[in-house]
């Protein structure tokens, strides 16, 4: 009696049927497309107005010059047909071409006498008569990239985030005194001050995506970096215990974590100092720095919490600081020197993935930990405290 075989679906070999099924779907949608696009449908898509958008990426003054940045966001090439500075028609040049294609850039540059500290307005006009404004709230030179503006930079990184994250580092060895509740309640601070640093990081990404053009979709930038990197870190953690490593190395690796999560976060607030000090806010830079020295103490606090029961060593402590504070330098040279919105967001957005992956990995070490003993009460002070914590320093940036 013959046997009757059945081979798995994988081994199935795709023949020229499966094939043409798979392409005829395709080709009908391209087809429909084609027919919409070139009969109407039925409707007048014919506009009277034609829809164009211009965008400002950078504006950069050097003495007795102004150049400008600007992006073609519409459907269609679009021209530049006069520049105004404060209601004075005013003659400019372009770096390649007065066209610009859609999505590129163009430079615009004008040679205009500007005085320091005053406020200039410029308005771009199209060939269709279409005016597009760019304001600049306070005349100062553009840092450019030198060794004195780098080193400035640099130490701004390091008062905002490596000094802060390393004093809260110095509590190490004075929290590993405290009982296993009082632990469980600084894992749940942490989780608390995360949760804050996660929201916060997320309006920011949701602010700053209202500002690019709507080409680039920043909503759905924001869902590629905050989603993409949640499951890559999680995809990492569920690797290291299936490897069988031990519960010291996973919490080692959470606390890890949450300094590149802390790191992601403290890159954004150094993008928007540097931007601050580059359009010539330099109060709000400076309040800004004042503050996030403030907030970023905590930080240190929470990067430790996971490891309090162990010994992960002086080089690890500093590592672990290092990870957490020095984007914050890296922040306020590209927001300095090389501001651009569509970066921020995908920073901001990434580092919001982090966050809360890191938040997911403390609460199932929180869940672990008291699994024997129940302490609902402590887990919900510690987040709440974590949350007022950063909710009262950050009375004195917003």
């Amino acid at each position: 009696m013959a046997e009757n075989t059945f081979s798995p679906v994988g081994e199935k070999r795709i023949n020229l049927k499966t094939t043409v099924l798979l392409i005829l779907p395709l080709v009908i949608l391209g087809g429909v497309i084609w027919l919409f696009l070139t009969t109407g449908g039925g409707l007048l898509l014919s506009q009277p107005i034609p829809v164009e958008a211009l965008s400002v990426e950078r504006t950069v003054l050097r003495p007795g010059h102004i150049k400008v940045t600007v992006r073609n966001a519409g459907r269609n090439d679009l021209q530049i047909a006069q520049v105004i500075i404060n209601d004075a028609i005013w003659p400019f040049t372009t770096t390649s071409s007065a066209i610009i294609p859609r999505l590129h850039t163009e430079v615009v540059h004008l040679d205009y006498a500007w005085s320091y500290g005053e406020a200039y307005r410029i308005r771009f006009f199209t060939t269709n008569a279409i005016p597009f404004d760019v304001e600049i709230p306070v005349a100062i030179e553009t840092p450019e990239p030198n060794r004195s503006t780098f080193l400035s930079f640099t130490l701004i990184g390091l008062y905002v985030g490596v000094i802060p994250i390393f004093l809260g580092l110095v509590w190490f060895p004075a929290l590993r005194k405290f009982s296993k509740q009082t632990m469980t309640f600084l894992l749940a601070v942490t989780a608390g001050l995360l949760v804050f640093l996660g929201l916060d990081t997320l309006v920011e990404a949701i602010e700053q995506a209202a500002v690019i053009p709507g080409s680039f979709q920043g909503i759905g930038l924001i869902g590629i970096g905050a989603l993409g990197t949640f499951f890559l870190l999680d995809a990492i953690t569920r690797r290291q215990i299936a490897v069988g490593r031990s519960e010291a190395s996973q919490r080692l690796m959470l606390a890890y974590m949450i300094a590149v999560g802390i790191g992601l976060h403290n890159l954004g607030e150094g993008l928007a100092i540097g931007a601050s000090f580059n359009v010539g806010e330099i109060a709000l830079g400076a309040f800004l720095v004042v503050g996030f020295i403030i907030q970023n103490l905590t930080e240190g606090l929470g990067i430790i919490a996971p490891v309090l029961r162990d010994r992960p060593g002086l080089g690890n402590l500093v590592l672990m600081g290092l990870v957490g504070g020095v984007p914050a330098i890296l922040g306020a040279w590209i927001g300095g020197f090389t501001p651009s919105p569509i970066l921020a967001v995908l920073f901001l957005a990434i580092g919001t993935g982090a966050v809360f992956e890191v938040v997911y990995e403390i609460a199932k070490l929180i869940r672990k930990d008291t699994a024997r003993q129940s302490m609902p009460l402590t887990v919900f002070s510690g987040i709440i405290s974590g949350m007022l914590m950063l909710w009262v320093t950050g009375l004195l940036i917003k």
